[in-house]
């Protein structure tokens, strides 16, 4: 059953993270994350005269949100809605003539939707088919993997994306276990590595498992990779990245990228050793979800926000020549 807007995705930081992108009234902004709507009817109701929102998701569950925008006129003329992975936002734009923006918004990770909906194979709440595909249409899922991959590239999907430390054990179970039958549901795959895990960390254990997975099947990680550097060439002088991570390891591709530009984290500098960067940090220290945002909304107890504008050539020649008179001093 498809949700309403209002209970498909609660979102998360809403006031915070719109705060920190909206700096044009009638600049054009992209918000790469729909699901539920929160956050684009948040960044319309700023918007006035020329202003444009773009707002992508790659999930059809997530169009049945767009008649509660499209309802309201005043809202829906600066409104388009593009049914794709934000990976290809660059494209996109391309497409609608925009070579330039002025703000991005990404809420990563899962709407709740996903997590409550009982056939998508999300969580292993519910007995359900392994699937985990954000867009319906692609044509691996995450029993596909169980049953296809090799034990050693099973090992690196867990041990990559799930951080999980006994991997290799994970994924010689699996491969001993698909001799006889297929993997096919959470309850099979749960049941079958239950053993593996301690009883007080059996869950966040069972949760990582299920992370790994479904950041391989949706290719998560190349596709944020491929939309911030896209997004690095979009933004205009003075426009803003506002993005919410969930877990440590798109965080920590979100943190170099804001810090350094590049998804490495690899420091540059100029021929005098001054740090170049195209990015300076909104807010220095990370924001996150208070106590009455946690209670109201427990999924928010991860979420991080990091906030970060796009440097002109002479705000980056000013930081450069400060950066290197501390070196000085």
């Amino acid at each position: 059953m498809i949700k309403t807007a209002e209970t498909y995705h609660i979102p998360v930081l809403l006031k915070e993270s719109i705060d920190g992108l909206i700096v044009n009234p009638e600049g054009i902004y992209i918000d790469a994350t729909f699901g539920g709507g929160g956050h684009t009817k948040e960044i319309l109701s700023r918007l006035k005269g020329n202003g444009k929102l773009f707002s992508f998701d790659q999930d059809t569950d997530a169009e049945q949100n767009i008649a509660s925008i499209e309802a309201t006129p005043a809202q829906a003329e600066h409104f388009t809605f593009v049914r794709s992975n934000f990976r290809y936002i660059k494209n996109w734009m391309r497409y609608h003539g925009i070579d330039a923006i002025d703000g991005l918004l990404a809420d990563l990770g899962v709407s709740s939707h996903h997590f409550d909906d009982e056939a998508r194979g999300f969580s292993f709440r519910f007995d359900s088919p392994l699937d985990m595909r954000m867009n319906k249409n692609a044509r691996q899922t995450a029993a596909d993997i169980l049953k296809d991959y090799e034990e050693e590239k099973l090992a690196d999907v867990f041990y990559l994306y799930g951080e999980l430390k006994n991997a290799r054990r994970i994924a010689a179970l699996i491969a001993n276990s698909r001799k006889t039958n297929n993997i096919q549901t959470t309850q099979q795959l749960q049941t079958l590595l239950e053993p593996l895990f301690k009883r007080e960390r059996e869950k966040k254990e069972m949760a990582k498992v299920f992370q790994a997975l479904r950041i391989e099947v949706n290719h998560e990680m190349e596709a944020l990779q491929e939309m911030l550097i896209s997004a690095s060439d979009l933004l205009k002088p003075g426009g803003r990245l506002s993005i919410i991570t969930y877990h440590s390891l798109e965080d920590r591709i979100v943190k170099n990228v804001m810090k350094t530009g590049n998804i490495e984290g690899k420091i540059t500098q100029d021929f005098f050793g001054r740090i170049t960067s195209p990015y300076k940090l909104v807010n220095n220290k990370v924001m996150t979800a208070d106590r009455e945002e946690q209670e109201r909304n427990p999924r928010s107890r991860s979420a991080k926000l990091r906030i970060a504008e796009r440097q002109t050539d002479d705000k980056q020649k000013e930081r450069n020549n400060k950066s290197t008179h501390r070196r000085f001093d």
